[in-house]
């Protein structure tokens, strides 16, 4: 069984642990559990691992977050991998921080990254485990706040999150979706 986990986030030192990138972190951390190291490949830095009989192709898409849907098409379709063996990682700002959220597909809800993975699948039933990042923000400042960084007291609820997240991962490939939903979506992480 081989699955493909993508984080999104965007490339670059003034991306780095942003907001946005959180998908970029979480694919980070999977990656140095399992032990593998990200190789720089065509439209990603990929990673590769194995756990339990399961073969795991990490990828963060070099191609910008607008553009995330050309690498996640492009690595499905090299590794022959179904479209329900994805995972695609990302930062949600209807979610407040002390939530995250798996889902079997849905709406882009106007993420960039989710509306070119949905252009190039032609489907928009592809699992995701959405991350909370919170919106407090002020009105008309939502780019600023997603590219921003993580407040201090924020910073141990993220690493909680981020390593919570690599377990689903596991979760996900090992006893499927929906079993990991019911246990993943009543998680709350306190601030």
């Amino acid at each position: 069984m081989k699955y493909l986990i993508a984080g999104l986030g965007n490339i670059g030192e003034e991306y780095k642990h942003t907001r946005h990138n959180i998908g970029f972190d979480v694919a980070d951390a999977f990656a140095a559990k399992h032990q593998a190291s990200f190789r720089n490949d065509r439209l990603a830095d990929v990673a590769e691992c194995k756990w339990k009989g399961k073969t795991f192709i990490v990828i963060k898409p070099t191609t910008y977050m607008n553009l995330s849907g050309r690498a996640i098409k492009y690595w499905l379709d090299k590794e022959k991998i179904p479209v329900e063996n994805l995972l695609v990682i990302l930062d949600d700002l209807a979610l407040p921080i002390e939530s995250i959220r798996l889902r079997p597909g849905g709406s882009d809800a106007g993420h960039n990254g989710l509306k070119s993975i949905q252009e190039s699948l032609g489907t928009n039933q592809y699992p995701r485990l959405r991350f909370g990042v919170g919106n407090d923000y002020p009105k008309g400042r939502q780019v600023e706040f997603v590219l921003s960084k993580w407040k201090k007291t924020e910073e141990p609820v993220v690493q909680e999150k981020i390593n919570k997240s690599t377990e689903i991962i596991e979760s996900f490939a090992s006893i499927g979706i929906a079993r990991t939903m019911n246990d993943a979506n009543k998680l709350t992480f306190l601030l």
